[in-house]
């Protein structure tokens, strides 16, 4: 796990702190199943553990607990609460108090200067760039995790990128949330281009026979049936 990714994983945990998140065991015949399709879901699925080979422990958001009783549904698996954990059930425990009213607005103001930063950078249309290579590059030029989304110039690092990579034919930023989508298309490298006027060898690979000669000018070294 790079640098970047472990700032991701910080963020998604710190954030479903703030916005509540559960620890359920899910027991099923079919657990890599229910992980692949979780997965394929985009569900987060946190601090996992196994017990056994049918049981799984893991920490889970609130929005994403709703999702998972289709998928335990899908792959035959039962889904139970143990243990329910963030600020919302802090709250809710502490709600006759006046500490429960400070600490809501602190959320509040928490998720609004939260949401003023990039998060999470999403790269699409890369086939031969790897994907940490343009990371790096938009770094460089300022678009980097979290950074204050009214202090980066898209025009400008999107022009610095075109200017500066021979490789990429156009690039798009867009800024969603908190969220980065950088969009490319590869240039694709034009065939050399061969002067049929020019001389030039032909060479084989694996040994061959030659089937048929056309001289037009010179005189030929080899014959036909020849192994070259």
């Amino acid at each position: 796990m790079n640098e970047t990714e472990e700032k991701n994983l910080f963020l998604k945990v710190w954030l479903n702190y703030l916005l509540g998140y559960v620890n359920i065991k899910i027991e099923s015949y079919f657990i890599e199943r229910f992980i692949n399709v979780c997965i394929s879901k985009n569900i987060f699925l946190w601090k996992t553990s196994r017990k056994k080979s049918t049981i799984l422990y893991a920490n889970v958001s609130i929005r994403d607990y709703k999702k998972l009783k289709q998928i335990a549904k899908k792959t035959k698996s039962k889904i139970k609460i143990e243990n329910k954990k963030g600020l919302p059930f802090i709250l809710h425990k502490y709600r006759k108090r006046k500490i429960f009213l400070i600490f809501l607005i602190l959320i509040f103001i928490g998720l609004v200067v939260i949401s003023n930063f990039i998060w999470n950078i999403e790269i699409k249309g890369n086939i031969k760039i790897p994907k940490e290579e343009i990371v790096n590059v938009l770094n460089e030029q300022g678009l980097k995790i979290g950074v204050n989304k009214n202090n980066i110039n898209t025009n400008l690092i999107i022009n610095k990128i075109r200017l500066n990579r021979d490789d990429i034919a156009w690039i798009g930023i867009n800024l969603k949330g908190t969220n980065a989508i950088v969009e490319i298309k590869e240039i694709d490298k034009a065939p050399e281009i061969v002067n049929e006027n020019e001389y030039f060898y032909i060479i084989s690979n694996n040994t061959s026979m030659i089937t048929k000669i056309n001289v037009q000018y010179g005189t030929a070294h080899l014959k036909e049936w020849d192994i070259v």
